[in-house]
């Protein structure tokens, strides 16, 4: 009897020990209440050109709400915010700093005073997002609408010189549906949307658009460690441009990057009881050579970029 009741007690005391062992991750939200996020990234690009060194320093941030206001058993639907978004760049020692805090002038000369003119009005206007358990995007549903306010009068850009171009692609990119969702999924997309136990792993593949580039990027987690309702995960990312992928056209050259490719490294914590990211913390490599052509001319620019960034929950 006495050895039954040992049993007993030791099946007992062991139950919270097995309730460490797994999770059930998938996004879990209340519903109507915000949640609040941050970003932060620094990137330093390091390009060749003509066995001259030339460097780009960024520094990008981010501040979102999320607030879930219906699900289904398939998705949710999100009323997410960009509360705040600031970039600012320093190429050679020039200078460019674009924020959401100012209403800048969309009809202005200067490419800061109209990229913060377009960053205000996103930060100004809700966005309904489509999104699966795993926290993938899926579809702005408000795509169409969110686009036609935000880029009413960009007729009005008098812009002109080698910038022009440019700087009126970037206007239209930042308000597409592929680069809202782009921006809004490292806050959200990795989980995998199942039970999972300590030492399990998953795979998440996506291609972005970073700067006109196509990048694959397989992405594999491992749950480390489950306590006091955080999940530690670990995360590796390869990255490289796709077959085939398309070159960019830049006025009259033709810029080809078939050969970059890199890594990414984070530690990843997220709430066991949400779905959403407590803080990650990741570092990035990438290297390679772009091919450019044009008219009576060809060269390749080795490139090398190494980044570094961090998301936090807003309590």
């Amino acid at each position: 009897m006495k050895n039954i009741c040992l049993s007993v007690f030791a099946a007992i005391i062991g139950l919270p020990l097995m309730a460490q062992n797994s999770a059930l991750l998938k996004l879990n939200p209340e519903k109507n209440k915000v949640y609040r996020m941050k970003s932060s990234s620094e990137q330093t690009i390091t390009q060749t050109v003509n066995g001259n060194q030339q460097t780009v320093e960024s520094n990008v941030g981010y501040t979102v709400s999320l607030k879930m206001i219906d699900a289904t058993q398939d998705f949710l639907i999100l009323e997410t915010r960009f509360d705040t978004l600031s970039t600012k760049t320093n190429t050679m020692g020039k200078i460019v700093s674009f924020t959401s805090a100012s209403e800048g002038n969309i009809a202005s000369s200067e490419m800061s005073e109209i990229m913060s003119c377009i960053m205000n009005r996103l930060s100004k206007n809700a966005i309904y997002l489509k999104m699966d358990y795993s926290g993938k995007p899926l579809e702005v549903l408000n795509a169409k609408m969110l686009s036609d306010i935000i880029l009413k009068d960009t007729s009005a850009i008098t812009l002109t010189g080698p910038t022009a171009g440019p700087v009126k692609q970037q206007v239209a990119s930042t308000v597409s549906e592929a680069n809202i969702r782009n921006m809004l999924g490292p806050f959200t997309w990795t989980l995998p949307g199942k039970e999972v136990s300590v030492g399990d792993t998953w795979l998440i593949t996506q291609q972005v658009n970073s700067g006109g580039m196509l990048l694959d990027i397989k992405t594999n987690f491992r749950l480390d460690k489950i306590s006091e309702g955080k999940a530690f995960i670990t995360v590796e990312s390869n990255i490289k441009a796709p077959e085939n992928a398309l070159p960019i056209k830049s006025g009259v050259a033709t810029v080809t990057y078939d050969n970059l490719q890199g890594a990414s490294k984070s530690k990843l914590t997220v709430d066991t009881i949400t779905g959403f990211v407590v803080e990650d913390n990741s570092e990035t490599h990438i290297s390679g050579k772009l091919g450019i052509s044009g008219p009576g001319f060809s060269m390749e620019m080795p490139m090398d970029i190494i980044g570094k960034s961090e998301i936090k929950a807003i309590k």
